[in-house]
Parts: structure tokens; C-alpha cells; sequence
């Protein structure tokens, strides 16, 4: 009696002090962990030997911030209770919480061995896998313990992030299609799951896919301030798309909704694409004063100085790229914005080698980043040597037929000094005279960038020709001097030294020309260039010619891209030698052009051209003149493109006005190498 007695009294003992303590286990449900650390605190110094009241003191420690402690206080648990598999889980899942996912790894593998039917040690398991990012792994296990429990919903929680990093780990390795494989899913556990499907969203973005991001982002879109996010997505599967104008309308109607939602991040992340579409757009100044304005509600912000850094890249000003990416770098070293953004405005600049080092420091934060991976490879192709071979075949109505062939081989040493050598053969013969003419033009170059946009190029070799029965040999000398002085402007200043060989008469002459040119470009940020030619020309047959040629365009089109403008020349020559080769006192010509590049496929691209207008010679009536040219281009492979190309003109040439010329060619460029023979230089 007195036994049953005491064993009354100690279950109504223990009872009250589970009950004593249900206001802690209350906390810990709700997750206000500071509050149930108090709680179990307090507790303690009334009853210090609790087993439960420990075990959820240092739990609550754990939670609220300090895993470190936590691990301890289970660790002294331990060696009372050895055995006890709630200490040993929660000791184990400490080691989650400071987020030591090696340190655990190995404690879960002997739980689960030890306890292969317990659910929480097989979660626990595949949760650490998943930390360290072995999914396959982690998927395995997870199934495991939802084989024990199948509706429990942490678990399927567990295994849709499980899921979500498995699939982005694919996607990143360019594996696209398990990647949305592994994310479709997802959806049996949780239909329309928002991460599932802007994760898709994104994988379809990446993969040009526009039409199925924006269905992604439409599906997304199941209440006001979701389609905030949608309509920022939709935009920018639009500027992929090439529809920029759709792009920034887009942007507009999220940015008119956006201000009825109190959310900094959606409204940040709708403002950046608001202005990024203004700035894809053109509309810089606008861009600008936006920019401005979001500089002073948020100062020194990364994402409000990657925008002052796109709107540089886009105006042709990378030194003020750089500048803003360095401040973004500063912020957080690890950005992927600052890293490629910064790489891609070295590029700008014209800084080769340290634009490598961003590319390849980007890769070392974001392994594999498909980005970073093509930022390198289009540095490689522009630096790998290669060989190139031009033939072509020309006819014109005075009864002339060339044929020529150039190959070119390039060898870069380093980002900033290559080599050429070049070997042209041109055979021309007139149909009614007979008369045949050949020339054989051997060249070697140098070309040296001084500084970053500034470029010394010289080639010299010599030029054999030969007529009928006679021979000489010329020297030939190309050499110029390209810069870029100021923002948006090229120059160059050069002087060549060539043998006239147009046709087999004028082969036969030996007249050596030395032309003393400039060229300059002036582009601007409102469509509007200008490009201007002067040469002066002195001929070993003492004549001399001077030759203005002018160009005022505009682009109407950026994709495909589609240039207007008028063209203006004049040329006056010394002597006027008629009967040898068309040179009046004053010959003048007036054009309207249009010019249009555009792709066809992925690896097939187009270029047309064609001019109208009038000339005029000495003070003879004006007489129409056009001119046209067609190319188109194919990738074959990376390392290997072929052009075909046609053009006709009825421009007054050095033969004489009323003059028509025809020309059908080819291009193929191989690059001989896999990569540039400095490419052991860039990872030092």
C-alpha cells in the first residue's frame, strides 16, 4: 500500500512539473526562443537535474543565436544520457545550427546506422547532405524518412529545397533539361509552388526560352503584388526577346502598382528594372535623372550603382563603370555584378588582361557561371591565332577579269602585341587586248597597343608584278596609328605605300602611290555619326590626288540594326591624265544609303547595303550612280566561320566615269589553336 502510495505521488510530481513546463514548450512551438531561454533559465534553478527542462534550455539556446553553447550544454547531457536518442539528435542538429554541416555529417551517419528507423535521424541525415550540397544523396534519404512518414510536411518541405538546389546545381553546369526535370517535380508535392516556378522562370530566361518564362511569371502571378515580380520577369524576357519597347512598357505598369505595396525590396527590384529598361531604350537621359533621384533615398546601394554602371557601358563610358563596380566590390567582395560587371567594363576600356582576372575571380565565387565561362571563351576567340583565306573574282565593263586570293595568318603573343604575314596573288587580264598582268604581294605586320584604345599597326613586304614579259618589284609599306581620343571617337592617322594594280594597264605602268590619311569617326548617344576621310595621294608619276569622302548616318534600329544616312565625295587630281586613268580637276558625288546587319539563325548572320545618288566630273552633266553589297556569314564552329559576299558599284573609279564593277567572293577564318598561346599567362 505504502509502495503504490509513493509511486502515486511521484507520477502526480512528475505530471506537474511536464505541466509546469508546457509554458516553455509553448515558446519553443512558436519560436520565440530568447523567451523560452528565459523561461528555461528560471526554471533550472529550481529543478538544475531536469533532464527535459535542460534539453530544452539548450535548445532554446541554440535557436535564439548561440549554437556554439548549445552544442556544449548537449554535450554535457550526453555523458549522463550516452544512449538517450533525443540528446543525441538535438547534440547532432546543433552542429546544423552553426552551420559545421562536416562536423555533422559523420554524428548522423552513425545515428541512422544505429537507428535506421527513426524519422528524425534520417531528416536530420538528409538535411546535412543537403547542406553541403550532395543532392543526390540527400534526395535518397529524404524518401527514406517519408517512407516512415509520408504526409509529414517538413519533410516535404526538405526535399522541395533539396529539389530547388539539386535542379539549380544542373542549371548552372548547362544541364538544362533534368534541371527542369527536377523543378517540374516539385508541383506533385506543392502545385504552382512560387520558387519552383520562378526557378523554371529563370532557367527558361537563361535559355532564351522568353514565351515559357513569361507563362512561368503569369502562373506566378495570383495576387497583386506577386504580379509585381511577374511584371518585372515579363520585362526582361522581353529585352531577351528583343523587344525592348515591350520591355520598358512592362516595366512601367510595375512600377505604377508597385507604390500600393509598403515593400522595399519590391520596390527596389522594380525600380532597377524600370531604369534598366530605359536604359536598354536609349533613353539615357531619363535613365539618368531616375538613377539620380534613387542615388538619394539610396545611397551607395549595389544595385543603384550596378545601374550607374549599365548606363556607362551603355554611353560608352566604362572609366565610370569601373569606378561604380570597384564601390560595389567594396560593399561585398563577392558580387556577382561587381565581379562580371567589372570585367565587362575592363573589356570596354580595353584593359585585356585585367579583364581576364575578373572573369576568372568571378569563377572562383561562382563556379561554372555560364556568364563568366562565355565573358572568357569571347576574349579567347579574339586572341587565338588564326589563318584566313580571301578569293574572289571581279569583272567590269571595260572588259577586265581579276581573280585574287589573300591569306592571312595572325599570331597574337600576348593581349597587347600580335604578328601577321600575308601572302596575296591577283591575276587580271582584259578579254579584248589580252593583255595579262600578276602580282604577288608578300607582307609581314606588327600590331602594338601603346596604351588601352590606342594601336600601332605597320606592315611592310613587297609587291612583284608582272606584264606580259616584263617584271619589277615595289616595296609596300601600311602604316597607322588608332586611337580613341575622346568618348565615343576614332581616329586614325596612317600613310601607305602600294602599286597600282587594278588592271593589267595600269600593272604595266609601275605607278606607286603614297597615301598620307586620316579617318575619324564621331559617334553619339542619339543615333546621330559622322565619319569623315582625308587622303592625299603623291604617284611616282608625278600627279597628285586629294580625296574627301564624308557620312552622315543615323540608326533607326538597333536589332536587327539598320543604318540611313547621305554620303559626300570629292576628288580632284593634280594633272588630268585621261587616257591613261580617270583623273579630272573635280569630280563630286552625292549619295543616300542604308545599311542593315541582322541575324538569320543562331550562327548565321547578314549584312546588306545599297547606295543612290548622282556624280558629277569636271562640269559634264550629273549622271546617276548606285552601289550595293550582300554578305552573309556562318558559324561552323567556334573556331571556324565561312562569309560569301557580292557587290556591285558604277562609281567613277581609277579606270573612268560610266565605269561598272562587279565582285563575288569569299572568307574563311579558321583558328588554328584551341586557345591564345599566352593562356598560361592568365591564371598566374
Amino acid at each position: 500500500m505504502r509502495k503504490f502510495l509513493f509511486l502515486f505521488l511521484a507520477f502526480t510530481t512528475l505530471l506537474r512539473a511536464q505541466s509546469d513546463m508546457s509554458q516553455g514548450f509553448e515558446m519553443l512551438e512558436k519560436g520565440n526562443f530568447q523567451e523560452a531561454e528565459a523561461f528555461f533559465e528560471t526554471y533550472l534553478k529550481s529543478d538544475p537535474k531536469n533532464k527535459t527542462a535542460r534539453l530544452c534550455y539548450a535548445r532554446a539556446v541554440g535557436l535564439s543565436g548561440e549554437p556554439e553553447q548549445a552544442t556544449t550544454l548537449f554535450r554535457a547531457l550526453l555523458e549522463e544520457y550516452p544512449k538517450d536518442f533525443e540528446i543525441q539528435i538535438n547534440y547532432n542538429e546543433s552542429f546544423l545550427w552553426a552551420k559545421e554541416y562536416e562536423r555533422a555529417k559523420p554524428l548522423y551517419e552513425k545515428l541512422v546506422k544505429e537507428n535506421p528507423d527513426k524519422f528524425g535521424a534520417l531528416l536530420g541525415y538528409a538535411n546535412t547532405l543537403s547542406n553541403l550540397k550532395e543532392y543526390e544523396s540527400a534526395l535518397n534519404w529524404i524518401e527514406k524518412a517519408l517512407a516512415l512518414k509520408p504526409e509529414n510536411e517538413s519533410a516535404k518541405i526538405s526535399r522541395k529545397y533539396m529539389r530547388l538546389g539539386y535542379a539549380n546545381e544542373f542549371v548552372n553546369n548547362q544541364k538544362y533539361e533534368k534541371g527542369e526535370t527536377i523543378l517540374n517535380t516539385i508541383f506533385i508535392d506543392f502545385p504552382e509552388d512560387k520558387d519552383a516556378l520562378l526557378n523554371l522562370a529563370n532557367l527558361y530566361l537563361i535559355t532564351k526560352k522568353t514565351e515559357r518564362a513569361s507563362k512561368m511569371y503569369q502562373r506566378y502571378a495570383t495576387s497583386p503584388k506577386d504580379s509585381v515580380t511577374a511584371l518585372n520577369g515579363i520585362s526582361l524576357a522581353a529585352h531577351i526577346n528583343e523587344k525592348d519597347k515591350e520591355a520598358l512598357t512592362t516595366s512601367l505598369r510595375a512600377k505604377s502598382m508597385v507604390q500600393f505595396f509598403n515593400d522595399t525590396i519590391l520596390t527596389q527590384r522594380t525600380y532597377d528594372r524600370y531604369v534598366q529598361a530605359l536604359i536598354w531604350n536609349r533613353k539615357f537621359i531619363t535613365a539618368k535623372k531616375q538613377i539620380d533621384s534613387l542615388e538619394k533615398v539610396y545611397p551607395n546601394t549595389n544595385w543603384v550603382l550596378a545601374l550607374k554602371a549599365t548606363l556607362g557601358l551603355y554611353t560608352g563610358a566604362p572609366k565610370n563603370s569601373i569606378y561604380s563596380y570597384n564601390k560595389i566590390l567594396a560593399n561585398d567582395s563577392t558580387s556577382f555584378d561587381g565581379n562580371l560587371g567589372k570585367a565587362n567594363a575592363l573589356f570596354a576600356a580595353d584593359h585585356i588582361m585585367p579583364a581576364y582576372e575578373m572573369a576568372n575571380k568571378t569563377l572562383s565565387f561562382y563556379k561554372n557561371q555560364k556568364d563568366a565561362i562565355g565573358f572568357i571563351e569571347k576574349l579567347n576567340l579574339m586572341h587565338t591565332p588564326s589563318i584566313e583565306e580571301h578569293a574572289a573574282y571581279t569583272f567590269d565593263n571595260g572588259n577586265n577579269v581579276a581573280f585574287y586570293t589573300n591569306t592571312t595568318a595572325e599570331l597574337p603573343f600576348s593581349s597587347k602585341f600580335r604578328t601577321t604575314i600575308s601572302y596575296l596573288y591577283r591575276t587580271t587580264k582584259n578579254t579584248v587586248t589580252e593583255h595579262k598582268a600578276n602580282s604577288h604581294v608578300v607582307l609581314a605586320g606588327l600590331i602594338y597597343k601603346i596604351l588601352p584604345k590606342t594601336t600601332l599597326k605597320t606592315v611592310i613586304g613587297f609587291n612583284n608584278s608582272r606584264f606580259m614579259d616584263d617584271a619589277y618589284t615595289q616595296p609596300v609599306i601600311d602604316t597607322r596609328l588608332m586611337l580613341q581620343p575622346f568618348k565615343l571617337q576614332n581616329l586614325t592617322l596612317g600613310y601607305q605605300r602600294e602599286v597600282q594594280n587594278f588592271n593589267a594597264d595600269l600593272i604595266e605602268r609601275e605607278i606607286v602611290q603614297n597615301h598620307y590619311g586620316i579617318n575619324y569617326n564621331l559617334g553619339t548617344n542619339i543615333n546621330l555619326g559622322w565619319y569623315t576621310q582625308l587622303i592625299h595621294t603623291q604617284q611616282s608619276d608625278n600627279n597628285n590626288r586629294n580625296l574627301l569622302f564624308t557620312s552622315l548616318y543615323y540608326t533607326l534600329f538597333r536589332k536587327p540594326a539598320l543604318k540611313i544616312g547621305v554620303n559626300y565625295q570629292y576628288i580632284t587630281f593634280k594633272e588630268q591624265l585621261p587616257t591613261i586613268y580617270f583623273s579630272p580637276e573635280k569630280y563630286q558625288a552625292f549619295e543616300l544609303f542604308a545599311d542593315v546587319r541582322g541575324q538569320i539563325s543562331q550562327k548565321t548572320t547578314y549584312i546588306a547595303s545599297a547606295a543612290t545618288g548622282f556624280q558629277q566630273v569636271e562640269q559634264d552633266a550629273n549622271t546617276s550612280i548606285f552601289r550595293a553589297e550582300a554578305a552573309i556569314q556562318h558559324q561552323i564552329t567556334k573556331r571556324l566561320n565561312a562569309r560569301i559576299y557580292g557587290k556591285y558599284s558604277n562609281i567613277a573609279s581609277a579606270t573612268a566615269a560610266g565605269f561598272e564593277f562587279t565582285e563575288i567572293g569569299f572568307k574563311i577564318k579558321w583558328l588554328f589553336l584551341n586557345k591564345p598561346i599566352f593562356s598560361d599567362q592568365l591564371f598566374k
